[in-house]
């Protein structure tokens, strides 16, 4: 059975190798994995290694290098109108919280031809009128067509960045240098010998943490 795991998007679609054409539903446009059956009886095997919606135009490559075309399909749905813009974004607020799939376009929403979603059309003030046209609602958030691996960046360094946090606890020395008792004053590095130094730390942060942060520090001489 020939394989697919790459989408050629439509504006890179080459005539020439376009053997055959493929025509999906919304549901279908949206699956990583799956059998599915090309004009003419072909039958292929969907393996995408993400995520992604494959959109009216786009084609599906085969592993030697021939494409075939999708086409969306037709669905009943509803054509959601309304007297002002309110209305339609009050109506699409409660789909996504319900999370119903919605097709926003300028002047009228598509929904679902069920009779749970209708309700809620009318509870809204809003008309909905039976069509059949391709199906393209909106994208979750977190469906992308691109593999992001760093979603969460996390500091290599372990202290934390309260500033109400007691520098002492993130660091194994203190600057607290008029509560030594060894009898001489502390030898700060800056070369300023048998001063007090009051250091004033914005961040918690020793010169040497070495997480990339500047440390401010307030000599009083």
């Amino acid at each position: 059975m020939p394989r697919v795991t790459t989408i050629v998007r439509k504006p890179a679609v080459k005539a020439d190798r376009v053997v055959a054409t493929i025509t999906l539903d919304h549901e279908a446009r949206n699956c990583r994995q799956g059998t599915l059956r090309a004009e003419g009886g072909t039958e292929i095997l969907l393996d995408l290694d993400m995520e992604t919606t494959i959109n009216d135009g786009d084609a599906l490559r085969l592993e030697d290098g021939q494409l075939i075309q999708v086409k969306a399909a037709a669905e009943p749905l509803l054509e959601v109108k309304a007297e002002n813009s309110l209305r339609l974004t009050r109506l699409a607020w409660h789909l996504g919280s319900s999370h119903g799939l919605v097709e926003v376009t300028a002047d009228a929403l598509y929904v679902e031809n069920n009779p749970a979603v209708a309700e809620l059309v009318r509870g809204q003030g809003c008309t909905a009128t039976p069509v059949e046209r391709p199906f393209k609602p909106e994208r979750s958030a977190h469906v992308c067509d691109h593999d992001h691996e760093h979603h969460h960046h996390h500091h290599g360094h372990g202290h934390s960045h309260s500033e109400s946090h007691s520098h002492s606890q993130a660091h194994s020395h203190s600057h607290e240098h008029h509560d030594h008792g060894h009898g001489h004053a502390h030898d700060h590095k800056h070369g300023h010998d048998h001063h007090h130094h009051d250091h004033e730390h914005h961040q918690e942060h020793g010169s040497g943490c070495g997480c990339g942060h500047h440390h401010g520090h307030k000599h009083d001489h």
